[in-house]
């Protein structure tokens, strides 16, 4: 089936030393409003609670996912450079500083909604032992034919994407606080064009072999659902590999499933 893939990315801001920076009132943008780049049609950025989101158009080729997020990337980087002496952290979670928290927006979680594919609830507001913790997505939206697939497509669409991206990334993502907030199995979003999942961390943006993994495995997660592939038989390995961190079943399932884990 033809995809087109999105993705909406949250990164956190440092200063030269290291130190990190609320991105409130500094970026511009919002939920509602985002500020468009000048990098063409459907590039925009936006604060997000303490964090730097930004925005790329569908791409319809891996050449064109792999590469409209670099050059965001680099393009983001250099303004923050140029306009503040910050950089972009790679970094999926992190406890801010008190003085980074005081701005109305650093307090904002979950606005919307998203809900789980495996139990059809809505996912509760995030909320950490830390208050002062804080998380980065690396959302990806993939559009698809609708019609073709079915109204139960993006519950369907999110399970094997749970299988073939969720579960390899409990191997391949160093970071463990997140899941304290967003990132558990089958977090996703109905949209108009398809569907946007969410269990992922930023982990992946910041290498292009990486963007071309997600790129590839969402593409075999949608031919596995093409294929009826029967996912609800891991569902229990699943959940305990993702929600619990559960890196010996997750390596279960790989093996023998034949998953894509990508070293880098």
């Amino acid at each position: 089936m033809k995809l087109k893939l999105g993705c909406d990315p949250e990164v956190f801001l440092t200063d030269l030393h290291g130190q990190l920076i609320a991105s409130c009132g500094k970026i511009g943008g919002t939920k509602a409003a985002p500020m468009p780049l000048p990098l063409g049609e459907g590039y925009c950025v936006q604060e997000d609670n303490v964090a730097m989101e930004f925005n790329i158009p569908a791409a319809n080729r891996v050449e064109e996912f792999v590469e409209s997020i670099g050059k965001t990337l680099k393009f983001l980087n250099d303004g923050v450079k140029e306009s503040y002496g910050f950089t972009i952290g790679e970094l999926a979670s992190a406890d801010f500083p008190d003085k980074e928290l005081q701005h109305p927006a650093a307090q904002e979680f979950g606005c919307d909604p998203d809900f789980n594919a495996w139990t059809g609830k809505k996912n509760p507001r995030p909320r950490a032992p830390s208050p002062n913790l804080r998380s980065c997505g690396g959302h990806v939206h993939i559009g698809y034919n609708v019609k073709e697939l079915g109204d139960d497509s993006p519950q369907r669409v999110v399970r094997c994407m749970d299988l073939f991206l969720g579960v390899p990334s409990v191997l391949m993502d160093k970071d463990e606080k997140r899941k304290q907030l967003y990132g558990k199995r089958g977090a996703y979003r109905v949209k108009p064009y398809g569907v946007e999942y969410r269990t992922l961390s930023n982990f992946w943006i910041f290498n292009p072999r990486l963007r071309q993994w997600v790129w590839e495995n969402t593409h075999r997660a949608v031919d596995a659902v093409v294929a009826q592939f029967p996912v609800e038989e891991y569902s229990d390995q699943i959940l305990d590999a993702i929600d619990n961190n559960n890196k010996d079943v997750a390596n279960q399932l790989v093996k023998q499933l034949n998953l894509e884990v990508v070293n880098v």
